[in-house]
């Protein structure tokens, strides 16, 4: 056996091939997990971008509101996958069709990419300061390829030991708040929070903030079913992981906007979405915590972009060494262009337009449409009762453009108040439900029957480890 060969199949002891599992996951576990996956350094960054452009306390109010606004998208996509099994993009294959789901597959790789090379700028910048300290050399791009390298390695090699270790980083996030949270105690007052001006020209309004932060729970609900077909039941998932993903995501993004603040009190420059900004005021062991959150994190990310590619279409054969080595080479390259640090908040505007109506033809075509049961033809490469026209789904592909079109105008031709990615989310729930109602109409309710226990040609189901 040649070494690549070897190598593929210590692979695929353990590759995720997408098949419906029967979960085992405690509430109190998928809770933890939830906790531990966005208690990162990106989460955290991203309350860094609302201070000083508005009132400490409305940005406060503003990410709590808009978390619970995006957990709510994110728990019942997770919902969908406990009742079937299925991670998130084998679920588009229901509204979309068998070959229609590749539209959302390219866009969750596009953003997945997008994610990777901002987590190894973020990386290499942490890494940077480390070594610039030290030693006085410094080059943030040369860090940020060393560290997206080493991601990429992982990525093929040790995803299953990162994913175990992730958590540990959870852990240090938590005791980096707490220290942050000590430091302002004790060196500033609630009144010097409330005394923040804003600057004469600020880019950030309420609604531009609400904005942010709901796109930033969409861009997570890719992982949702993911995540939550290894619940146990539907409560467990629902429940651990609304809590989970609310509690995280509050403390990471109100513990930037927190640091943020706080170097303005000092009188320091606010730069937004820049770790050296919050690690000098710190200490150099932020920069440490950081570089290693980001590092783990950032192999996860790059792990679930080789398998939704490889996983995209039932009964295809894509290896997944040779894709994670492209992919890798892509995101390798990418790592070196800075200049999307600067245009964070387009990105996180631009998940929001492309994943809220995805997500909000899910929701429909499963709870409403198909009355709430997935068959095994799901499952098929071709036929059966998700091949629409040749595979394809075009009243939801119709729907989707509608609501991408829409956000874009509501975030940058005619701006809402309440930013675009909530709007565009009604707007295309409303126009997929319209156009396929007599679908629903034609669709027997039948009771909802896990597809873990059914068996599909000669493979048996999988069940979730404990």
């Amino acid at each position: 056996m040649s070494l690549i060969a070897r190598l593929e199949r210590r692979i695929a002891t353990d590759d995720d091939d997408g098949r419906p599992v029967r979960g085992t996951h405690s509430l109190g576990r998928t809770l933890m997990i939830w906790l531990a996956a966005n208690l990162v350094v990106t989460t955290l960054l991203t309350g860094t971008l609302f201070v000083p452009d508005l009132p400490f306390g409305l940005v406060i109010a503003l990410i709590v509101g808009g978390t619970l606004v995006g957990a709510a998208v994110l728990v019942t996509i997770g919902a969908i996958g406990t009742r079937t099994g299925l991670p998130t993009m084998a679920l588009t294959r229901g509204p979309f069709g068998t070959r229609g789901s590749l539209l959302p597959v390219a866009v969750n790789v596009l953003i997945l990419m997008g994610w990777s090379w901002v987590q190894a700028m973020l990386a290499g910048t942490a890494l940077n300061y480390i070594v610039a300290t030290t030693t006085g050399f410094s080059s943030p791009v040369l860090f940020a390829v060393i560290c997206q390298t080493i991601v990429v390695i992982l990525a093929i090699f040790g995803h299953a030991g990162v994913s175990r270790v992730e958590p540990w980083f959870a852990a240090v996030i938590l005791a980096i708040a707490a220290y942050i949270l000590v430091v302002v105690l004790l060196n500033a007052s609630p009144a010097d929070f409330s005394g923040i001006a804003r600057p004469d020209a600020p880019f950030y309004t309420a609604g531009l903030a609400f904005d942010a932060v709901v796109a930033t729970a969409i861009s997570w609900t890719v992982l949702s079913a993911d995540f939550n077909r290894f619940a146990a039941s539907t409560r467990a998932g629902v429940i651990g992981s609304g809590i989970g993903y609310t509690l995280s995501t509050v403390i990471s993004m109100s513990l930037g906007a927190t640091a943020i603040a706080y170097v303005v009190i000092r009188g320091g420059e606010p730069v937004a979405f820049d770790p050296v900004t919050i690690i000098e005021p710190f200490g150099a062991a932020f920069a440490v915590a950081i570089f290693l959150s980001v590092m783990a994190t950032n192999t996860m990310v790059v792990y679930g972009m080789v398998t939704s590619v490889v996983n995209a279409l039932p009964g295809a054969r894509v290896r997944f060494l040779p894709t994670a080595l492209v992919l890798g080479a892509v995101s390798i390259v990418g790592s070196t262009f800075f200049g999307l640090l600067n245009q964070f908040t387009t990105f996180l505007v631009t998940i929001g337009a492309l994943f809220a109506p995805i997500f909000a033809i899910m929701i429909v075509d499963y709870f409403i449409v198909s009355r709430g049961s997935y068959d095994r033809d799901i499952l098929r490469a071709k036929g059966g009762r998700f091949w629409f026209r040749g595979g394809v789904n075009w009243i939801a592909v119709v729907a989707w453009a509608v609501g991408a079109v829409m956000a874009y105008v509501w975030a940058y031709v005619w701006p809402l108040p309440i930013g675009a990615t909530v709007p565009a989310f009604l707007l295309t729930v409303v126009v997929y439900l319209a156009a396929s109602w007599g679908r629903r109409a034609s669709t027997p309710a039948v009771a909802s029957r896990h597809l873990a226990d059914e068996t599909v040609g000669d493979e048996a189901p999988v069940s979730a480890s404990a």
